[in-house]
């Protein structure tokens, strides 16, 4: 007879499904805003991290969604999708992670061009805000794939497309699995660090200049890169 194996749960399910359990009984209501990472680490008495991972886990199922600037706030949500097991959400194929990769290829390189266009001075700040928070994360990988990705949103915000903005948005929790996966690859040095820094940089100064033509060029090089390390991890 063969016997199920029982798969230990994780730390960020248990976090994942405690904060179900408030939707559930309405302790959290859609409109309501999170804690910080930081505040909810403490109440939970459990890493970061986990924290960040079971946020995650929540917006794929479509519970919770980010807002630029403003934190994590509880969307209008179905009962039926409480059925859905938390681990399911946060399993990625590796045919999904090939296909993010063209999503994000068609959406970013275009909005690099359309955000050199377009771009505000206070989009430009946001921009500047994250790398300069990517840039002090040194090897702190959790503070850099959040200002990653907060640079990337921040690029999307400055197309001052809605749709394209709701399109990121919505990939958003993704992104940080396939950029935290790229980080742990790719960068072992300082020197590689201080690469992907300046591929960022390059990205913001074409679109400073109002550059769309070099803003694309940057763009696509700087997602051709993170697709080969990534290409690299799922083909073996």
């Amino acid at each position: 007879m063969e016997y199920k194996q029982i798969r230990a749960r994780k730390i960020y399910e248990e976090v994942a499904d405690s904060l179900i359990d408030m939707l559930r009984q309405g302790d959290l209501k859609p409109g309501d805003r999170l804690d910080s990472v930081e505040s909810l680490a403490k109440s939970f008495q459990v890493g970061r991290s986990a924290i960040r991972e079971a946020l995650s886990a929540l917006r794929a199922m479509g519970l919770l969604e980010m807002r630029q600037g403003e934190g994590t706030f509880v969307k209008q949500f179905e009962p039926s999708r409480f059925s859905v097991p938390v681990s399911v959400a946060f399993l990625m194929k590796k045919e999904d992670i090939k296909e993010l990769l063209e999503v994000r290829k068609i959406l970013e390189v275009g909005a690099a061009e359309s955000a050199a266009i377009h771009h505000t001075e206070e989009d430009l700040e946001a921009m500047e805000k994250a790398l300069v928070a990517m840039g002090e994360a040194k090897g702190n990988g959790e503070l850099g794939e959040e200002a990653d990705l907060e640079f990337h949103l921040a690029v999307a915000h400055s197309t001052h497309n809605h749709m394209l903005i709701n399109l990121m948005n919505s990939v958003s929790e993704i992104m940080v699995e396939t950029m935290r996966e790229t980080r742990r690859l790719w960068l072992h040095s300082e020197q590689k660090t201080t690469t992907l820094l300046q591929e960022h940089y390059d990205i913001l100064r074409a679109i400073q200049h109002r550059d769309g033509q070099l803003a694309k060029k940057h763009m696509f090089e700087h997602l051709t890169k993170v697709e080969q390390a990534l290409s690299n991890f799922i083909n073996k």
